[in-house]
Formats: structure tokens, C-alpha cells, sequence
């Protein structure tokens, strides 16, 4: 089976909305008994962790029942950011851990993912044989072998205290008033209390999750309230993570964005400066041509990866090098964790501007970001729209105005049903105008192909 047929995972597991195939009890049931035949041959233990959205309670209990079934030993960690079940699963020395989250998603939407034994996402080959499994009839092993819950207590404690040793031990940040929004997420427990016994003072955001605010109007989508909060409580920074808290964006004390491309090449650039950093930076299709410009002034290669931290990961692997990431607030930190963490990458920010003896805002003027516009169009089949023969001629044309100054780009989320529109140019103004020529026309394609009505466009 080629990652093109596959049939159920996207670029970050399983996602969908909660209710529709396939995300469903039913199938998330049957997916729990497949992943345990697959995966945990020969260890019988995998991990369970979810974000604060309602339906994990319900998938949660359908994936136990399937491992159970199939043999395996359930560990639960309750409300976990997903960098946590991925440092848990080495730590406790489990076959794997899923995580039930879908991310930056509203509530009504949900998703299953996975991590290997090593905390990494799992490999294609892996996906596929879940996929293939899945194809089988469920069959329950005999009572004497069904699986066994257990709850791991301590799981907080054992993050907490991994997140806290990645910052320097001779420092401390009682010099920094900080507001953090936890998008009342996974990470509304655990991100206070790492910054506050690090001494930071804190003014907390989406820290009350009810099941159904998840991400709305907060976290790193959402930076309005976060800005808002900064001036108005006249801190240094504030920092937002997701939902399931692998993603970081922040804000300076001016209430300026700073988001993943800056972040990224801020810890290059002091990486640099300490000796440590070599080789080179792994960005992707999405990384603004500004990062691409300002690392390769530090001495260092950049290669642009597919969108997705799974494939910055894979281009990490493969070079040797440590840092990458994605504008959105993925970034990963090799020597640290192997997947995107928003409470560690914050902390490394922050070690990096005190060392420097700078505020965020000064210490992201090494990089100038080219002018960029980004437009999410909400669509019912992404990858039909964009092979349409309009929106292909529309994209030539465009490409064609920006006079090789600049890249047009539309992709398919591989987490929402969304076609991306980016443009980037010198322009501010031309490439606005050409990103809002492109969503219209993508979105008239959406009609012309008869799969749904017009959705309000969301800009980002």
C-alpha cells in the first residue's frame, strides 16, 4: 500500500469530525484492537493521552476496549499534551502512545495519532499495516489474555520535571512577566506550572476547558485576547500554545506576532553564537523566504521540507542536523525531544533573549520577513479543486505578475478540508491582491465542481 492509497491517515494520524466515518466508537474501537496487533508485538504495554475536547472521554474508552481485545495492556495519562505522550512513551519504555486530539481544531472534531517506542511519529510502512489490519475481523483473545487499565498518577509530575530540565540550571525567570494562553487545551495543567516554578509571573489564559472551548478564540490560532493582555498587563512576552500543545506562537511587548519562522531563526542564530548549531535549518514549502535569507546570513543551509512536522522530522533524521519547524508554531528541537513541544521551544526562547540580554522584540530583527499572505478556503475535496483547470491556469498567471519575486503556493491540508493560498512577494499590497484574486477563484471552483457551497474564507 503506497502512502497515496492510504485510506484513513492524513499527514498527523486520523482526523475528522466527531460522529462521521471515521470518526466514529465504532471504528476507533476496531482502529485500538488493530494498532495493538500491530504494534505491540512482543511489549505488551501502549499509552493513552487525549486533549480536553468532549468526545475523548468517548474515543478514549472505545481505544482501550480494542487493545483490551487485543491483548494489550492500557496505560491512561488523562489530559496530555501531545509532546508529553511522545517522552512518555520512551520514559516508561511503552511499545507506543496514542494520543486522542485534534490539535488547533474546534471541539467538534477529533483525531487519533500515534508515536513508536522511540517518541517519533509512526512510518508510513507502519500506518499501512495498521490500515491493512484493519481490513481483518476483530477477534478477541481469550479472557486470560485481554488487556489491563491502569493509570499512570504520576505523569504529570515526570513531564513537568522534563520540561524544567531543558532549561538552563543556573537560570531562572523571575525577571520575566509572561501571559500564557493554554487555548484550554491539553496544556492548561502543566504549561503554568512549568513557568511559574521557574519563577515566572504569570497571567494565565484558557486555563478553564469545559469540553467545548478548545481552541476558540484562543491559544495560537486565535492571539488577539493574548495581544490584548500583554500591553494591557505591560509584560515582557506572552506565549500561546494549541490545543494539544505542540505549537508556539508568541508576542513581544510591543503586542507584535512573532510566529514560527521568527522563533525558529532566533534559537538558529543563538545556537549559532554558542558553537552548538552546525549544518543547517529544515523549514518548509510554507517557511517565509525572509528565515531562508536570514540563516543562510549565519552561515547555515536551509531545505524546505512538504508541510507537516512528520516531514521536518524525517529531513532532520536524514541530514543530522537539530533544529526545524514550520511557521505555524511546529518547531523541533532534535537534542531536546523529537517532535514539536510549544512549553520547551517557549523555554528555549526565553533562555536565548536573556542570554542575549534582549527582548523578544529586538531579538527577532535578524530576520526580515518577506511580505506574505496566507488564506485558508474551506473546501469539501481540496486536492479535486486544486487540479482544476482553472485554478491551474489562475496559479500561472499569477506566478507570471510576481515577475520571479516572489512564489504562489496551494496545498491541501492534511488536517483540515481547506485549500491553502499563499503568496509572497516584495509587495505587501500586489501580493495581498493576488491571494484574495486566487481564494476567489478557488472558491468559485468549489462551486463550479458542484461539491458544496461557498464557505466564509478564514485568514491567517
Amino acid at each position: 500500500m503506497s502512502i497515496k492509497t492510504r485510506k484513513y491517515f492524513g499527514t498527523d494520524g486520523i482526523r475528522g469530525k466527531v460522529g462521521d466515518y471515521p470518526i466514529t466508537p465504532e471504528f476507533v474501537l476496531k482502529l485500538g484492537w488493530a494498532v495493538g496487533r500491530v504494534l505491540a508485538n512482543g511489549n505488551n504495554k501502549v499509552l493513552i493521552g487525549k486533549d480536553t475536547r468532549i468526545s475523548g472521554y468517548m474515543f478514549e474508552s472505545a481505544l482501550e476496549a480494542g487493545l483490551s481485545a487485543a491483548g494489550v495492556d492500557i496505560y491512561l495519562l488523562g489530559p496530555m499534551p501531545t509532546p508529553a505522550i511522545a517522552y512518555l512513551t520512551c520514559e516508561l519504555k511503552a511499545q507506543a502512545g496514542i494520543v486522542i486530539s485534534a490539535s488547533h481544531n474546534p471541539y467538534f472534531d477529533n483525531g487519533i495519532k500515534f508515536f513508536s517506542h522511540a517518541g517519533t511519529k509512526l512510518p508510513h510502512a507502519m500506518e499501512c499495516a495498521i490500515e491493512a489490519q484493519l481490513e481483518h475481523p476483530l477477534v478477541t483473545v481469550e479472557s486470560a489474555k485481554l488487556g489491563k487499565a491502569h493509570r499512570v498518577e504520576e505523569a504529570r509530575s515526570r513531564y513537568v520535571n522534563f520540561c524544567k530540565s531543558s532549561f538552563p540550571k543556573e537560570s531562572n525567570l523571575n525577571a520575566f512577566k509572561i501571559v500564557l494562553d493554554c487555548a484550554n487545551g491539553a496544556g492548561y495543567q502543566i504549561a503554568p506550572q512549568v513557568f511559574s516554578e521557574l519563577g515566572a509571573h504569570l497571567t494565565v489564559l484558557g486555563v478553564e476547558p469545559d469540553g467545548l472551548n478548545i481552541n476558540r478564540d484562543c491559544g495560537s490560532t486565535h492571539l488577539e485576547r493574548l495581544q490584548q493582555t500583554v500591553l494591557s498587563e505591560k509584560a515582557d512576552l506572552g506565549i500561546a500554545v494549541d490545543g494539544d500543545g505542540d505549537r508556539v506562537l508568541m508576542v513581544d511587548h510591543c503586542g507584535e506576532i512573532v510566529d514560527g519562522d521568527e522563533l525558529l531563526f532566533l534559537l538558529a542564530q543563538y545556537g549559532v553564537e554558542k558553537g552548538v548549531l552546525q549544518g543547517g535549518i529544515v523549514g518548509t514549502a510554507m517557511s517565509n523566504l525572509g528565515l531562508e535569507l536570514a540563516v543562510g546570513k549565519l552561515g547555515l543551509a536551509f531545505i524546505r521540507a512538504p508541510v507537516g512536522d512528520r516531514y521536518v522530522n524525517e529531513h532532520l533524521q536524514a541530514t543530522g542536523w537539530q533544529l526545524g519547524g514550520e511557521s505555524s508554531g511546529h518547531i523541533i528541537s532534535n537534542d531536546l525531544i523529537k517532535t514539536g513541544d510549544g512549553v520547551i521551544i517557549a523555554l528555549q526562547v526565553l533562555a536565548a533573549i536573556q542570554a542575549r540580554k534582549k527582548t523578544l522584540h529586538d531579538a527577532k530583527k535578524g530576520m526580515e520577513k518577506i511580505p506574505q499572505k496566507l488564506i485558508n478556503i474551506p473546501v469539501e475535496e481540496p486536492l479535486l479543486v486544486i487540479e482544476c483547470s482553472t485554478v491551474k491556469k489562475a496559479i500561472v498567471a499569477a506566478e507570471k505578475t510576481l515577475l520571479n519575486r516572489g512564489r504562489v503556493l496551494l496545498r491541501a491540508s492534511g488536517t483540515e478540508s481547506v485549500v491553502r493560498v499563499m503568496v509572497e512577494g516584495k509587495d505587501a499590497q500586489h501580493v495581498k491582491n493576488i491571494a484574495e484574486t486566487l481564494a476567489k477563484i478557488v472558491a468559485a471552483a468549489n462551486v463550479h465542481l458542484g461539491i458544496r457551497s461557498p464557505i466564509k474564507q478564514r485568514t491567517i
